[in-house]
């Protein structure tokens, strides 16, 4: 007589539970734009939800702490003319958030830590170099002020948000539109699926594609890549016959796939959310009513179902707390904001454990808010693994810092040497060279003038947050 026996792991017990009611977040009109995107982003200071908006794209900030009902005159961040398709907090800069539109836009946003009275209008930088929608938004996650924005007119955009420039163009690499785009863990590579129903990893510095695999899900619909913690691809994506189905990948032999499981017949478009620290990855289906979690091992079948967590109201989109933000006095190794039609229902993943002691094995040292590297560095060719944090005292969020925009100006870059085309263009007359001397004086004048009141506003800033924690 055989014995079953059940595979050991830590994370074999996990559950999901909704917060209680007085932890949500109600009367948040949700957007209801058809786009496949998460509508919802989070990090350890301020919840984000794209919201409902007349007149163009909004989206709306929150205080974690301010649960309950959200008043319906509540300031928004609003300056998109069209609607608002993704947005994605910096990880470097839990006070900076990034924005992408229908109007094919992406806009860069400053949060002050305090509530502001009336409408975020003015972003502290709009990047424009798409002609189409841009839809994906992802910051990098080691190089400080590198975001990465993908369009309808399937073109990848790096930006230095630091300058406002791009850093890196991706243009003939997707023949159609770009559904999804993630970096590996220190940013050297980049997982694409297009419509094309193809898989490729790019260098994105090089500019070449690394490996592709055609129809990793035989499907029409959309399909889903994350890097893992092993190196391998995780992808969701739907069979020939329209079931969805889950693979395993390993990026250096793409012929056969390392795991492929069928899921079920539902149709919407299932979002990976990966957690390297434990190995976890959660399958959140908008339209979905439950949130289905599967562990990867190196033992077959490398994809080990783990549990659901099923609710009756269907989501609408889900954000996915960074593992700096979680409570680890309370085994909680993660946290999804659930959006509803007009609430934000936080659900809380633990693992059951009796001690009230720190738990080593459960919170491995986790990516912290400092880069590793500057733009410059990294697209120099330089890598860097994230700078690492222990939990063990936890979290604590700095305070306010400012991203500072220094826009390089077409002055300062000098032409380059060479052949003149003729002889009057050689010898440039001194009027122009005195004009040209007297512009670059000016602009340094202002450019110190600039600097002078932005000193002036941070002191403002300092005084209201002091004044207004100190009315509360």
């Amino acid at each position: 007589m055989s014995r079953r026996v059940v595979r050991q792991s830590k994370f074999r017990h996990v559950f999901g539970q909704a917060a209680k009611a007085d932890q949500s977040y109600e009367d948040i009109r949700v957007s209801k734009v058809t786009w496949d995107s998460s509508f919802c982003a989070v990090n350890p200071k301020f919840l984000a939800i794209i919201v409902e908006a007349g007149g163009g794209g909004a989206f709306i900030v929150l205080p974690l702490a301010k649960t309950g009902r959200v008043d319906k005159n509540y300031p928004l961040v609003t300056g998109h003319t069209a609607p608002v398709l993704d947005i994605d907090w910096c990880p470097h800069n839990d006070n900076v958030i990034a924005s992408a539109s229908d109007d094919t836009t992406v806009m860069v946003w400053q949060i002050p830590d305090y509530t502001p009275t009336r409408n975020i209008t003015e972003p502290i930088l709009t990047l424009e170099g798409h002609s189409k929608r841009v839809g994906i938004l992802c910051w990098h996650p080691t190089a400080r002020n590198v975001l990465l924005s993908a369009g309808g007119d399937n073109v990848i955009l790096i930006w230095n948000v630091g300058t406002g420039e791009v850093l890196l163009s991706l243009d003939d690499m997707h023949p159609d539109v770009i559904h999804s785009v993630c970096w590996n863990s220190n940013g050297s590579r980049l997982a694409t699926t297009c419509k094309d129903k193809t898989l490729r990893i790019i260098d994105p510095r090089k500019g070449q594609v690394v490996a592709e695999r055609f129809a990793a899900h035989e499907g029409m619909r959309p399909m889903r890549a994350v890097f893992t913690r092993q190196g391998h691809i995780f992808t969701t994506g739907f069979t020939r016959m329209s079931q969805r189905e889950l693979g395993l990948w390993d990026p250096n032999n793409f012929e056969e796939p390392v795991a492929l499981q069928e899921m079920d017949t539902s149709n919407g478009v299932l979002l990976p959310f990966y957690d390297p620290d434990s190995s976890i990855v959660y399958l959140c289906g908008k339209g979905d009513s439950s949130i289905r979690y599967f562990e990867i091992t190196d033992e077959p079948p490398f994809v080990h179902y783990l549990n659901t967590f099923s609710s009756k109201e269907p989501q609408r989109g889900m954000g996915f707390m960074p593992k700096r933000g979680l409570d680890v006095s309370k085994c909680e190794i993660a946290r999804f904001y659930k959006l509803h039609e007009r609430k934000c229902e936080p659900i809380i993943m633990t693992v059951p454990r009796k001690s009230d002691l720190f738990q080593d094995d459960l919170y491995p040292d986790t990516p912290g808010p400092e880069p590793a590297l500057e733009a410059d560095e990294w697209l120099s060719g330089q890598d860097a693994e994230p700078v690492l944090i222990s939990l063990r005292d936890g979290y604590v969020p700095p305070k306010h810092r400012e991203l500072r925009v220094t826009k390089r100006n077409i002055l300062d870059v000098r032409p380059p040497a060479g052949p003149r085309r003729s002889q009057s263009a050689s010898d440039a007359p001194l009027t122009q060279q005195h004009t040209l001397e007297t512009l670059l004086e000016e602009i340094k004048a202002l450019r110190e003038q600039v600097q002078a009141q932005e000193q002036r506003i941070t002191a403002l800033e300092n005084m209201l947050c002091e004044l207004v924690d100190g009315t509360d």
